[in-house]
């Protein structure tokens, strides 16, 4: 028997989407990889991507047998998610995209802002998405690999001060832009969805694919999204981290990990089952 849902993310961004579906669907057993050794991937081409991944996946799947694999990471999923799936065509690997059909949807003006990582508003895939779903749109887009850092060196000390400011730039630009949606398309920005509401509302609706992702995840192990009610506790689930640096790192996961009744497991290379 192993586990239902394995996450993968390059650090803390897919935290948001384990918890949503743990929220969801209360008792499933998640185990988290927050592969800080090879953070940033938005900096990283796709094969350099993909040689990151593939023996993280091999021990993920040797070690802990997930029935789904999630992918909490738009850049390894328009990057690297068909190639994965063919090397690991036994699993069912759930991708996160950005959510550009939804904001097409729900936009007014047609005027949408994405903001994610430099691979991902510059890939052929986004531009495929925006091209089937957001035609009748003006997409205007912006990598900030320095926010990414920022929410992934510091989600656990800033003040919300500090928040507002590194999220003002972004939010002033789509702004400026007349944009009345904007997606989070890095799960970084998911961390300080709270903090962009706050600066966008009301002239901006903020989106983010954590809906659509957990959907389809438990559509995939056969659990019915729609009956399903949303719960305030969370069960005890796994996190580890690839990379471990130093003592502070440790600190603050585990200290995030506290926070959300998740097991603080430490270094993945190295740690137990």
């Amino acid at each position: 028997m192993g586990v239902d849902f394995a996450f993968i993310d390059s650090g803390t961004g897919g935290f948001p989407y384990m918890k949503y579906l743990l929220k969801k669907a209360p008792g499933a057993e998640c185990v988290y990889v927050g592969d800080i050794k090879n953070f940033p991937y938005g900096n990283r081409t796709p094969q350099n991507i993909l040689e990151c991944l593939t023996p993280l996946f091999t021990e993920l799947i040797s070690r802990f047998n997930p029935k789904t694999i999630v992918i909490a990471c738009n850049t390894i999923s328009v990057s690297a998610l068909d190639c994965l799936r063919q090397k690991f065509p036994d699993i069912p690997i759930v991708g996160t995209v950005p959510a550009i059909k939804l904001a097409a949807g729900c936009s007014k003006n047609k005027k949408i802002g994405l903001l994610a990582t430099n691979v991902s508003v510059n890939h052929p895939y986004t531009q495929k998405l925006i091209s089937d779903f957001a035609r009748d749109c003006q997409v205007f887009k912006r990598g900030d690999p320095e926010l990414i850092s920022f929410i992934e060196h510091n989600l656990f000390t800033a003040t919300k001060e500090e928040r507002l400011n590194a999220i003002k730039p972004a939010v002033e630009y789509f702004k400026n832009c007349g944009c009345d949606t904007i997606i989070l398309a890095c799960t970084h920005f998911v961390n300080f969805v709270d903090d962009f509401n706050e600066l966008c509302s009301p002239q901006i609706k903020v989106l983010d694919s954590r809906e659509g992702v957990v959907k389809q995840a438990l559509k995939v192990e056969g659990f019915d999204f729609n009956k399903l009610k949303v719960s305030g506790e969370i069960p005890k689930s796994r996190l580890f981290v690839r990379g471990l640096k130093n003592k502070s790192q440790d600190v603050e996961y585990r200290t995030l990990c506290e926070n959300n009744g998740v097991q603080w497991c430490g270094e993945f290379d190295n740690s137990a089952e």
